[in-house]
Parts: structure tokens; sequence; C-alpha cells
């Protein structure tokens, strides 16, 4: 049996690849993949900490199987907003969009 602590781990280490991701990538797709990868993170906690808790409840695959559903719409309003932005300005580069600016 795997400890919990190697969940951890590798829970905290995914999420500070996409935490990494986030700040320094300059394209909005590896931005957003980079949110999903930290979401990610989240859910291994979730689930690790269900298996290693009380496994009689299903609050941790529940709340994961409700991160999962966020994570969908996330990826879909992201991709529409960075769909349509491209087709208006041809570009995708997170420091050059500045649509809400005057």
């Amino acid at each position: 049996m795997i400890p919990l602590s190697w969940y951890l781990v590798l829970s905290a280490a995914l999420f500070c690849i996409g935490l990494f991701g986030v700040m320094v990538r300059r394209n909005a797709v590896a931005i957003l993949l980079s949110v999903e990868l930290m979401l990610n993170a989240v859910n291994i906690n979730l689930v690790a900490f269900w298996r290693y808790g009380d496994t009689t409840s299903m609050a941790g695959q529940v709340f994961a199987i409700i991160v999962f559903a966020v994570a969908a719409a996330e990826v879909a309003v992201g991709l529409s907003l960075i769909y349509s932005i491209y087709r208006r300005r041809g570009s995708v580069i997170a420091d050059e969009l500045d649509l809400m600016k005057w």
C-alpha cells in the first residue's frame, strides 16, 4: 500500500508545476493547461484524503467529481474565449490581450 505522503508530494509537485506554468507562460492556451494541471492536483488530494480517511463516506469522490465538472466548464468557456480573441486579434499572447483596457 502506497503511503499518503507520496500522494501529497505528487499533488504538491503537480500544483507547483501548474503554478509555475501560469506565472511564466505567455500563451493563453498554455496558461489554461496549467490551470487544468492545478485542478488535477487538487483532485489527487481529495481522493487521497478520502482513501486514507473515512471510506464509508463518499465526500472525497463527490468533491472530485464536482472539480471535474468545474474543470470541464472552465475549459469550454476558456477555449471559446481564447478562440474568439484569436479570431479578433490574431494572437493569443497573454501580454497583448488588453481588450478591457481603454
